[in-house]
């Protein structure tokens, strides 16, 4: 069969799974954006790439650990902020505003279903957009931030190094030592970006809040996600025990295979228009690509 046969195959399957259950509820993961430019943290296989990530409670209790994730972010976060949605986060944006699945839930921290149009996104790892003081709790716009690294990192403001997933690129270590953190301009305490680190468990009213619209719809939709991670891989066992059926758009294996009823492994961005298409959530004509050069502030 024929790459654009099977690529058919899998959008007119999905598009009937829609339509069977108009009450899904969707979760998407981190390859629902590496079409946006940015990293996936795991091949096909679902073993992860690179480094370590950061820990919660080490980055809490250790400066160095919070000198070197700033550092990272702040030379990767021009990446994260010029990144746009992708053809598959519009055509999912169409998806629920046709009414054809009920609620998002995403792992990403990037923000880009909700400048797809998505009216309603549940970020269970919460936002790279965001900061937030260790001590006081105040908020800050990351776009924020940035400004302030830039102004006491200057010799840092210009260099280019390899993007890394949420935001992160790779420096090198004796970029570190004269790095100058940022401080809460209210009260000078830590800052944190305002997501859930490894090591870390989701905030329990959000965890409640994802667990009730899985409990309320009809099957559960996968895209993106290997769901390795056990704050994904739950709904999947949670759908699976309650008898509602799974289907999975993923490149590779994921966790769950053996729950899934429908796999389909074929790219997000190519794969769902088609199913748009067939639903009839058509991208109006008149509709310009997303300005990629705003970035979110």
């Amino acid at each position: 069969m024929s790459e654009s046969l099977k690529e058919q195959d899998g959008a007119a399957a999905l598009a009937e799974f829609l339509e069977r259950h108009p009450c899904a509820l969707v979760l998407t993961g981190a390859g629902m954006s590496t079409a946006s430019g940015i990293p996936g943290y795991r091949d096909r296989d679902g073993v992860r790439r690179g480094r370590l990530p950061i820990q919660g409670p080490e980055f809490r209790r250790s400066s160095e650990v919070q000198r070197r994730y700033w550092a990272r972010s702040m030379v990767g976060w021009p990446i994260m902020a010029r990144a746009f949605p992708n053809s598959g986060h519009r055509a999912l944006a169409r998806l629920q505003q046709h009414g054809r699945f009920s609620d998002l839930l995403t792992q990403n921290v990037d923000g880009l279903h909700q400048r797809a149009g998505s009216p309603s996104v549940l970020e269970l790892h919460g936002s790279v957009h965001g900061v937030v003081c260790l001590h006081c709790r105040a908020d800050f716009s990351r776009a924020f931030i940035q400004t302030v690294l830039n102004e006491a990192n200057p010799e840092l403001a210009d260099v280019l190094a390899a993007p890394l997933p949420d935001g992160d690129a790779a420096i090198e270590p004796d970029a570190l030592d004269e790095f100058h953190l940022p401080w809460c301009v209210h009260c000078g305490g830590a800052l944190s970006p305002d997501v859930v680190f490894f090591g870390d468990g989701i905030p329990p009213a959000r965890t409640a809040r994802a667990l009730a619209l899985m409990e309320a719809a009809d099957a559960l939709l996968v895209v993106g996600s290997s769901l390795m991670v056990y704050s994904g891989f739950r709904f999947c066992r949670m759908a699976f025990d309650s008898g509602k059926p799974i289907a999975a758009v993923n490149l590779g294996r994921t966790r769950a295979d053996e729950m899934i009823a429908l796999k389909i492994e074929e790219s997000a961005e190519r794969l769902l228009p088609r199913v748009a298409g067939l639903l009839h959530a058509e991208e109006p004509e008149e509709s310009q690509p997303i300005n990629d050069q705003r970035g979110i502030l």
